[in-house]
């Protein structure tokens, strides 16, 4: 593997908001790259954020002013802001998927430690022809029998070859619930465009609840029918985490392999597929001081080569610690100032990956870089 360029897509210093985090990439049929993030006053803040996005018609050597084209509707006299959207391209069109959160009582932090309850999180889904220039007036979406949890999605709409769609999403405690938190990633499928959701599946599920699958990254397969999906393993029972965590559909996600440990530690990002089968997982190493890496399978994400690639710059110490509990470990995402990478197929046999980064938590950049195997 080598770096073929990298580039900085928006700095914090550029924008009104000084903390970028949370990018998505996807490439349209003219080449055009799309880069969405979350601008936000801090990290942590829920008031003031919104999401944005930039595109590159020069293969990522340059990028437009960033933009943010989505108002975020009241629900049920809610009101609410988009924290994060994710771009897709597929068949013509270019999709959003965008979380909207509560933010009806101003000062009130997204996580709420006492009970690992979750400010509501709900998904909305927009679409442009023509390349980002304009949008659809986003739609919510059905999240079936889980409507009345918060549901932050995970990453982009996935699109079948047929044009099914898949919305992901994971499972949160309300704000204010006294029950035990059972956190589950969830898929969605939709034949209608989002219109309507027909099935609902559990790519990975602990029934102990000791294993948390955070942050799942769910890829289709070139063949069309095959689901990978990655996930950032958190031991509930052991306040610990485990190497990334895989698991596999071969029939359109309604049956999964048991959790596979892939041998290597760190928080998955968005997967990226060559021509030849051969995969690219994009993930943040946070074992020593903090980077964006690369690692290339040639199983489907069973094993990994032992070639990486570091995309990063030391620019941070090491940001994780032995936590207690749960909310421990929630407390210190907040503070983490580099991760979250994104990749995509360019569609010349490189791969695109984004990710944000900063020397502190609160002041971070979205930066890009092509590679080639």
């Amino acid at each position: 593997m080598r770096i073929v360029q990298k580039t900085k897509i928006s700095g914090w210093q550029d924008l009104p908001n000084s903390s970028q985090t949370f990018p998505g990439i996807a490439v349209t049929d003219t080449g055009r790259i799309i880069v969405s993030w979350r601008s936000a006053i801090k990290k942590e803040q829920v008031d003031g954020q919104y999401p944005l996005y930039s595109y590159s018609d020069d293969h990522g050597r340059t990028w437009s002013k960033p933009v943010n084209p989505f108002t975020a509707p009241a629900i049920n006299g809610v009101q609410g802001n988009f924290r994060a959207m994710y771009p897709t391209f597929s068949n013509g069109k270019l999709w959003m998927h965008l979380c909207w959160v509560d933010c009806d009582v101003p000062g009130r932090p997204f996580f709420k430690e006492e009970n690992s309850g979750l400010l509501d999180c709900k998904i909305f889904l927009s679409y442009s022809e023509d390349d980002g220039l304009s949008w659809s007036k986003p739609q919510q979406l059905d999240a079936g029998r889980y409507a009345a949890q918060p549901t932050p999605i995970t990453g982009p709409l996935l699109v079948f070859p047929d044009g099914e769609i898949i919305s992901q999403f994971e499972l949160n405690n309300p704000y204010d619930s006294q029950e035990v938190w059972r956190h589950l990633p969830v898929l969605n499928f939709s034949r209608d465009s989002g219109k309507t959701f027909y099935r609902l599946a559990i790519p990975a599920e602990d029934p102990q609840n000791d294993i948390f699958y955070w942050d799942q990254r769910p890829l289709i397969l070139k063949d069309g029918n095959s689901i990978v999906n990655f996930y950032w393993t958190w031991d509930n029972a052991q306040n610990v985490y485990h190497n990334i965590t895989t698991t596999i559909s071969r029939d359109r996600g309604i049956t999964w392999s048991a959790p596979h440990d892939t041998g290597v530690a760190g928080q998955a990002g968005q997967p990226v597929e060559f021509e030849d089968g051969t995969l690219l997982l994009p993930l943040v190493d946070r074992t020593g001081i903090p980077k964006i890496m690369a690692r290339i399978s040639h199983d489907q994400g069973q094993t990994f080569a032992d070639e990486t690639i570091t995309l990063s710059n030391e620019i941070c110490k090491k940001q994780t610690t032995q936590q207690d509990a749960v909310a421990g470990a929630w407390n210190e995402m907040t503070n983490f100032s580099l991760g979250l990478p994104a990749g995509c197929s360019s569609g010349h046999n490189t791969a695109y990956v984004v990710w944000y980064a900063g020397s502190h938590t609160d002041q971070t950049d979205i930066e890009f870089a092509e590679i080639e195997l």
